[in-house]
């Protein structure tokens, strides 16, 4: 669509109506430049626990919020309440604030030629909203299903969820409306947890399936099984002796090492200095067959989105390329800060400033099955679960408690549990492997990782 043209009422729904009327009216009271967004949003809910409902919920939600621009001074303002005497109060204290400011000349809105102009289908929204009968028998089926394998002995529930949600922003650049659009997204999850054991001896895992649409949900079924084999599977565990070890991460933990370094390339961490990698770029940081990418244009991702908060262009990015770190992740400041050019990698909520997070961050899988991954390993941990807040990322200094499974001469043998694993975060990084099983179940999402020496506390 063509946002600066003057009959923008004409073309756009309700709620881009709504912002883009606001803009005008704050640019009316005396701001330089605006922009504003708007979450709308449907949660329906519903859960069981031993075979009985538990609660069931449905709400419905709408938040705006509006940032002013006056020269370099900027506020930032929110509401739930968008009827228009409520938002003419909104716009005045936006102003008002603003001019009470303090200066931030990083602080802008994205150049026009930064800005999307072309929106790709991404496929992300499931209309067809299910009835709270459905999802109730989902929970039912998972829970059930768990607890119907000999040795699960309680549960601690099912939850089943949809939620559909609409995204709209708008930006005023102070002469025109440079940029008005909006998006849908649904989102699908269903998860049931249980224990298995007596007493003290009781082990606890759970299972889970999420995705866009609801065609691409795991069976209900499928989930109380993995749910109970996990569980049954860390019975008795052991301690492990102190030692430095391989050290293999399960892909739901395997994931974690993307999101560390997500946050250690964020343009804000690199601007402020408080990152241990903030004098890498350019530099091999993992070995040469590891690609690390971000991709927006996911279909039906569950981080997928045709534009970041901020109105700019978003695409695929290969942040690590044969090894190698290739780019900063930038919001408008952080890149501003930097004297680059923002990388599309906004995001935002309504009461706060941008700030740059991932979209879909995945690690292209290796040539190595988990099994062969392993099969050299004569004595080593793989991890399942990892706990705890010793991942430091200004020094790079790792330090997580964990449980999984002992190696023995290339075969998991025993649980093990209560122990910590340790290492430095570049020395990690360097040695790391991965497998070739990675699956697409979170907006980050890795394959089986090994990394070559960890230091284990145990007995």
């Amino acid at each position: 669509m063509n946002a600066g043209t003057s009959n923008y009422k004409e073309i756009m729904s309700e709620s881009l109506d709504t912002i883009c009327w606001l803009l005008e009216h704050t640019k009316s009271l005396g701001a330089d430049a605006a922009d504003a967004v708007m979450f709308e949003t449907t949660d329906v809910s519903t859960s069981q626990r031993l075979g009985l409902r538990e609660g069931m919920e449905r709400s419905e939600n709408k938040a705006l919020g509006l940032r002013a621009f006056i020269g370099k001074q900027q506020a930032i303002v929110s509401t739930t309440d968008i009827l228009k005497g409520s938002l003419h109060e909104l716009a005045e204290r936006a102003v008002s604030m603003a001019r009470a400011a303090p200066a931030d000349a990083e602080s802008t809105l994205a150049p026009e030629d930064q800005l999307a102009r072309e929106f790709r289908e991404l496929d992300l929204c499931d209309t067809a909203e299910p009835d709270i009968a459905w999802l109730a028998e989902q929970c039912k089926i998972a829970e059930d299903t768990a607890r119907s394998v000999p040795g699960i002995t309680n549960s601690e529930g099912a939850d089943a969820y949809y939620g559909l949600s609409r995204v709209s922003l708008a930006i005023h650049n102070g002469s025109n409306l440079s940029f008005a659009h909006s998006y849908q997204s649904s989102h699908f999850s269903l998860s049931v947890s249980v224990l298995a054991g007596h007493g003290t001896g009781m082990e606890r895992d759970y299972e889970f399936t999420s995705a866009r649409h609801r065609r691409d949900l795991a069976s209900a079924a499928s989930i109380g099984t993995e749910a109970a084999q996990r569980a049954l599977k860390r019975l008795n565990p052991r301690k492990a002796a102190t030692g430095k070890v391989p050290v293999v991460f399960d892909p739901r933990n395997s994931r974690s090492m993307l999101s560390v370094l997500s946050g250690a390339i964020s343009g804000s961490s690199v601007a402020r200095g408080s990152t241990f990698l903030k004098d890498s770029l350019g530099q091999q940081l993992f070995h040469e067959s590891v690609h690390i990418i971000d991709d927006p244009h996911l279909k039906s991702g569950l981080g997928s989105k045709p534009f970041d908060a901020e109105g700019v262009q978003n695409a695929r990015r290969a942040l690590i390329d044969g090894g190698t770190l290739t780019t900063w992740m930038m919001d408008v400041r952080s890149a501003n800060k930097l004297g680059l050019a923002s990388t599309g990698h906004a995001s935002r909520g309504v009461a706060s400033p941008p700030s740059p997070s991932p979209t879909n961050l995945y690690m292209q899988p290796g040539t190595l099955t988990p099994a062969e991954l392993i099969a050299d390993i004569k004595s080593g941990f793989y991890v399942t679960e990892t706990f705890g807040m010793g991942i430091n990322t200004v020094t790079g200094d790792y330090s997580q408690g964990a449980a999984g499974f002992w190696i023995e001469n290339g075969v998991l043998t025993y649980p093990v549990s209560e122990i910590t694993i340790a290492g430095h975060l570049k020395d990690m990084f360097r040695t790391l492997i991965p497998a070739n099983d990675l699956t697409f179940r979170y907006s980050v999402n890795a394959p089986t990782l090994r990394v070559e020496t960890m230091t284990v506390a145990g007995v």
